[in-house]
């Protein structure tokens, strides 16, 4: 069979709503200055889908530094892989100084975080390891473990009891086969807003031999008392065996990092594939990245705005009466009960009527009948912001009760 005709003949669960979907519902476009309002199909709309938490991406200072660097290095420098020809002192720098923040000895830069967490789970980890995981852990993180050749656990999610139930398990099986044991977890899981159960996750070191390797996409710069993630604001940042976040997030840029114990950093800087045969970051995203973290560190009121705004945005949508799960964190979800063509008319009323421009999320993502609209918050957004998208929610929320967004019933 020839392989293209293979490939393409499978039908993916968002693939098949490709040709209705595409450059509306998925790929969008959304132009004009990066911010809490931008332009989507020529109307300014209300943006709630980015995670630009704490405003850095449009931040002045932000902007100049960017271009400054742009201007002084360009895109290219340094050229080459770090271990070859791509180090510099500005790399060092910045990884020193996202170990300090989040309390860890040592800080490794990786140039993206999807293939960068993969590629820390492939090198951490062999044939005789175990791997326990959440099992609704990010698909970067699955993707690393679909990866790996030797038993893996998954426990239910945010569930300490049945981690330990798979630690038992993990237990059995490294003895068995000589190895080790990792167990994977998010500070903020995105879609849902949950912290993960940390403290009870590392409470179980004191009973079962096992690394935690933790991704704060989410947690880094939104939580704790000083924006140092999920770790620290429940206490057991000290617990973390490797903490990894992405820039994507509260840093507003592209790359990422881990930091750890000087010994296993060093292990993982000379057997990271991904970044050993790749290029090494570029000069003007690691000195922006160093004046976004300068800015994370001491302009603790873009930390507080944000907080204010998820506060006013989460509050106001309990008043009325919208179920927003568990979520302790900036992620704000709001689930609604319906199926797919009603999620999709609701999606278009409120970007078209309402001028609010928010992700969806439907089955197979969550389960069928139930609509997910994520919002997320930033610092950039402003009370008018969050109050027309209250009024907004109250009233397609009336109209989905009301059967108004049902398809049409044909003869």
């Amino acid at each position: 069979m020839d392989l293209f005709e293979k490939v393409t003949s499978k039908v993916s669960p968002l693939g098949k709503y490709a040709d209705m979907a595409h450059g509306y519902f998925m790929f969008p476009k959304l132009e004009g200055e990066l911010g809490n309002r931008m332009i989507f199909k020529g109307k300014e709309k209300i943006v709630w889908s980015l995670n630009n938490y704490l405003g850095l991406g449009n931040h002045p200072e932000v902007r100049k530094a960017d271009a400054q660097a742009a201007a002084d290095w360009g895109l290219a420098y340094p050229m080459g892989a770090r271990m070859m020809s791509g180090e510099s002192v500005y790399h060092e720098q910045l990884e020193s100084q996202l170990a300090e923040h989040v309390q860890k000895e040592t800080g490794l830069l990786l140039n993206y975080g999807y293939q960068g967490i993969l590629s820390v789970i492939d090198a951490l980890v062999d044939r005789r390891d175990v791997i326990v995981y959440d099992k609704d852990c990010h698909a970067c993180i699955m993707d690393g473990i679909r990866m790996h050749l030797g038993d893996r656990f998954a426990f239910e999610h945010n569930d300490a009891e049945s981690a330990e139930k798979q630690l038992r398990k993990a237990v059995v099986a490294a003895e068995k086969s000589g190895g080790g044991i990792l167990l994977i977890t998010e500070g903020v899981f995105g879609m849902r807003g949950e912290q993960g159960c940390l403290r009870e996750l590392v409470a179980l070191k004191e009973k079962y031999p096992f690394r935690i390797l933790l991704d704060d996409a989410h947690g880094f710069g939104t939580l704790g008392a000083t924006g140092g993630g999920a770790g620290e604001e429940q206490g057991v940042q000290d617990q973390i065996d490797i903490y990894f976040s992405t820039f994507a997030k509260s840093m507003a840029s592209i790359g990422a990092f881990i930091a750890g114990d000087k010994a296993i950093i060093n292990y993982l800087r000379y057997n990271l594939r991904s970044q050993i045969f790749a290029k090494s970051l570029p000069m003007p995203f690691v000195i922006g990245a160093l004046k976004r973290l300068e800015l994370l560190k001491t302009q603790p009121e873009l930390r507080s705005k944000l907080w204010e705004n998820v506060k006013m945005l989460q509050d106001g949508l309990k008043e009325r009466g919208f179920d927003i799960g568990d979520t302790n964190t900036c992620v704000t979800p709001v689930f609604m009960k319906g199926e797919v063509e009603e999620a999709l008319n609701l999606i278009v009323d409120l970007r078209e009527n309402y001028d609010i421009f928010c992700s969806i999320v439907v089955y197979p993502v969550i389960p069928k009948g139930m609509i997910l609209l994520r919002l997320i918050p930033t610092a950039a957004h402003t009370k008018e912001d969050i109050e027309l998208t209250l009024n907004a929610f109250a009233d397609v929320a009336k109209k989905l009760k009301a059967g108004v967004y049902a398809p049409a019933v044909t003869a």
